[in-house]
């Protein structure tokens, strides 16, 4: 397909992002399966820690993966880059399916390759939508990836309890119910992925949306101040930026994870029945939340500015898992329990909306796939950190005092959020990029402006 209208045409970008998005937000869904993974009784009887480790292999290859597809992009196009990770994807899935009776199979066929394929494919709309909207940043960038929140709600859902739930209904070639859905999601993602990838196409070089010019505050992005990797990192915004990425993604991906255990652990110390109901309700809000929080937080930066946006976000994230566990909990089992775990959700959402703009803003959108895969190096290492920190405190619990073991990895994410609140507040206003300097003092003046 090609995009040649250039006021309608280029909505057609954010159909196919949706329907990418949509396959690879079933990396968020990992929790509708730990349960079954980690059942002492069932076929797999992996530790906690074991589950976490698939997941955050799974991320770690994602945000690896996201710097060599940020370069491909310029040099095959960001279609067949789409392409590629949609069939990496999905042959993951497949083969984790057929093979993955054992961890280290998992860990290799859904962790890591699976992961690879997300992380081939993730940047792509983020990319080609910037380019295509320079007048929308922050609520295109939304909009590109709010398909990666709501597709964790269909996988959820499809796996848990539509249907009957087809871990509990479907069985290919004798495989117990995780394998039969991991090659039924298989085959599933790479159909999405290859459907979207092909409006991914970048807009001609001089184009700009019909009656739009860059403001003042778009400076740095519109193409005189288009920085490359290799000046991005000379930047000490750029560190102080994947910082705060870490500290603000690390709660998020680590409620991912444990979702369903803290909350059997939790609810079921206050008398709560049909935990698994329950549970399953908050992944979801979780999951719908998380879309709109791409779409919501990304519209509002626009207006209130990035750093203002990202300062609330991380602080509100912060105060709500400090909360969570002698705040939500206790006001009311159930309710306060899935409340939380939406606004986490909506919270969570807002990173990946926001950063991607933050960082066009900062440093152009020409070279956006590659700069922002270099950011995203961030949400691996939180992805390693955070889901590892509740596994491991899950680990030592050893039958003991289940449920107040989990206040502590609670207490450590949301103080990481407040810390990375925090140094964005203190985000510098000037650019200090070295090695390439805007054209003139005006310029100048209007990049040190793009974080207001």
């Amino acid at each position: 397909m090609t995009l040649t209208n250039r006021t309608f045409g280029r909505w057609w970008v954010v159909v196919g992002a949706v329907l990418i998005q949509l396959a690879l937000g079933a990396i968020y869904a990992w929790s509708v399966f730990t349960g079954a993974l980690t059942d002492a009784h069932g076929a797999y009887r992996f530790s906690a820690s074991q589950t976490a480790w698939i997941f955050s292999a799974g991320l770690a290859t994602f945000a690896v993966v996201m710097i060599a597809a940020g370069k491909l992009q310029a040099r095959i196009g960001p279609m067949w880059v789409a392409v590629a990770g949609g069939v990496t994807l999905g042959l993951g899935y497949v083969l984790g399916g057929l093979l993955g009776a054992g961890f280290w199979t998992q860990l290799l066929f859904i962790g890591v390759m699976g992961g690879a394929g997300v992380g081939l494919a993730y940047v792509v709309p983020i990319a080609v939508g910037v380019r295509w909207f320079p007048d929308k940043k922050g609520l295109i960038s939304g909009l590109a990836v709010a398909g990666f929140g709501f597709g964790a709600v269909i996988w959820v859902k499809l796996a848990g309890s539509w249907f009957g739930g087809l871990l509990n209904t479907v069985s290919i070639f004798g495989l117990p119910g995780v394998q039969s859905v991991f090659i039924v999601y298989g085959v599933a993602f790479l159909t999405l992925v290859v459907l979207g990838s092909l409006t991914m196409v970048n807009p001609p070089d001089d184009y700009t949306p019909r009656g739009w010019s860059p403001p003042a505050a778009d400076a740095a992005a519109d193409g005189r101040f288009d920085y490359g990797p290799r000046q991005m990192l000379r930047s000490p915004r750029f560190y102080l930026l994947w910082s705060v990425f870490v500290c603000s993604a690390l709660a998020g991906l680590m409620v991912i994870y444990c979702i369903k255990l803290f909350g059997i652990d939790i609810l079921r110390g206050r008398g709560v029945a049909e935990l698994g109901a329950v549970t399953g309700t908050a992944m979801a809000w979780y999951a719908v939340f998380n879309g709109l929080g791409r779409i919501l937080w990304g519209g509002l930066s626009d207006h209130l500015g990035r750093k203002t946006a990202i300062v609330l976000m991380t602080g509100c994230q912060g105060l709500v898992m400090l909360l969570i566990y002698h705040g939500f909990i206790y006001v009311g089992a159930v309710h306060g329990f899935i409340l939380a775990a939406a606004l986490i959700g909506f919270n969570f959402g807002g990173n990946f909306a926001l950063f991607p703009a933050a960082i066009a803003d900062l440093f152009g959108n020409k070279n956006v796939g590659a700069n922002y895969g270099w950011l995203f190096t961030a949400y691996g290492v939180a992805g390693i950190a955070g889901p590892l920190l509740a596994g491991m405190f899950k680990d030592a619990a050893a039958g003991a005092a289940e449920a107040g073991i989990w206040m502590t990895p609670f207490v450590i994410a949301g103080a990481a959020c407040l810390l990375g609140s925090l140094l964005m507040a203190l985000m510098p206003q000037n650019p200090a990029v070295r090695g390439a300097q805007p054209a003139d003092e005006v310029s100048r003046v209007k990049l040190a402006a793009a974080m207001d």
